[in-house]
C-alpha cells in the first residue's frame, strides 16, 4: 500500500511541473505568434490535471494507510 501511494505522488508532481513546463512553452509560442500554442496549451491543461488528479488520489491511499494503523 505504501508503494501505491509513493508512485501516486511522486508520479502526480512530475506531471504537475510537466504540465507547468508545457504551459510556459505554450505562453513562449502566443508571444512569438505561431499557431501551435493552442495545442500545446491543451496538453499542459490535461497534463496538469491529471498530476492533480494523481496527487488527490495518493492522499487518499494515505488516508487508508493512516486508518489501517489505528485500527491495529
Amino acid at each position: 500500500m505504501k508503494i501505491k501511494w509513493l508512485i501516486y505522488s511522486i508520479s502526480g508532481l512530475l506531471l504537475i511541473g510537466f504540465g507547468l513546463s508545457l504551459l510556459g512553452e505554450a505562453i513562449i509560442y502566443k508571444i512569438t505568434k505561431n499557431n501551435n500554442w493552442f495545442y500545446i496549451g491543451t496538453i499542459a491543461l490535461t497534463v496538469f490535471n491529471s498530476g492533480i488528479c494523481l496527487v488527490a488520489e495518493a492522499t487518499l491511499v494515505l488516508n487508508q494507510i493512516r486508518n489501517k494503523k489505528k485500527l491495529h
